[in-house]
């Protein structure tokens, strides 16, 4: 059965973040529609008529409450569930006069929420017949997903809290992921990694050490060399000497 999906926030983080980790790890939903402020999900609402809709209470042009009111109205509210940073009752309150059947305040994890879609799901439309993803595959998806994050952005000043948001998850989450999945922590491989595309600036033989440092993501060049060496058991200048 065709189940739809509406995530509405303006946090374009949290939206699309959420929607990516759903995507990744579930293909139970055949459409998963996207609203960056109150109008669009209510005329995603309209249009479209998701099952199931994860909605942000303070958005541009409608708040959360003012789409709930227009979709009652209409006689068309999907199953939702309210996300807000605001920790006030009298939020909660009107929600669920309006009919939210959940009140979640951010920050949520996005393998909660994928958790409470597919129970929801199963409420709705019948538990699925595929197989659910196993612990250890879903962990080696993220992983995945964060190594992705740090070869395109290894040069940055690059922090284990971003890769964590951007993957959907919790930094101390995906520094256990790292040590259960590579036997390494977070700051190792991304050294690792910025160590070996140092030695590919280091064998074309036309950068200074200095400058190869501030290039791969280092800001101090002594660090630099203690780390080169660690990794690769010599100097950066004797590795450029024996390459």
């Amino acid at each position: 059965m065709s189940i739809k999906l509406l995530i509405a926030d303006d946090e374009d983080v949290i939206r699309n973040g959420i929607a990516k980790y759903i995507q990744l790890h579930t293909d139970r939903f055949d459409k998963i529609y996207l609203a960056s402020n109150g109008q669009e999900a209510v005329d995603i609402i309209f249009r479209d008529k998701p099952d199931i809709l994860f909605l942000d209470v303070q958005m541009p042009l409608m708040d959360g409450i003012e789409v709930m009111q227009e979709a009652k109205r209409a006689g068309i509210l999907p199953y939702t569930m309210i996300l807000s940073g605001y920790d006030e009752f009298k939020y909660c309150q009107q929600a669920l006069r309006l009919g939210a059947k959940e009140y979640l305040l951010k920050p949520v994890r996005s393998s909660d929420i994928l958790q409470m879609v597919n129970r929801v799901a199963d409420e709705l439309f019948g538990a699925s017949e595929k197989a659910e993803i196993q612990p250890a595959e879903e962990k080696n998806h993220l992983v995945e997903l964060a190594k992705e994050y740090v070869e395109e952005h290894y040069y940055e000043n690059l922090m284990l809290a971003d890769v964590a948001q951007k993957v959907g998850i919790s930094a101390g989450y995906l520094s256990t992921l790292f040590q259960k999945q590579l036997s390494k922590g977070f700051i190792d491989y991304l050294n690792e990694i910025r160590i070996e595309h140092a030695c590919t600036y280091l064998q074309q033989n036309y950068l200074k050490t200095y400058e190869i440092a501030y290039k791969v993501g280092f800001k101090d060049e002594k660090y630099f060399s203690k780390v080169f060496k660690k990794v690769k058991g010599q100097s950066p200048s004797e590795y450029r000497k024996s390459n």
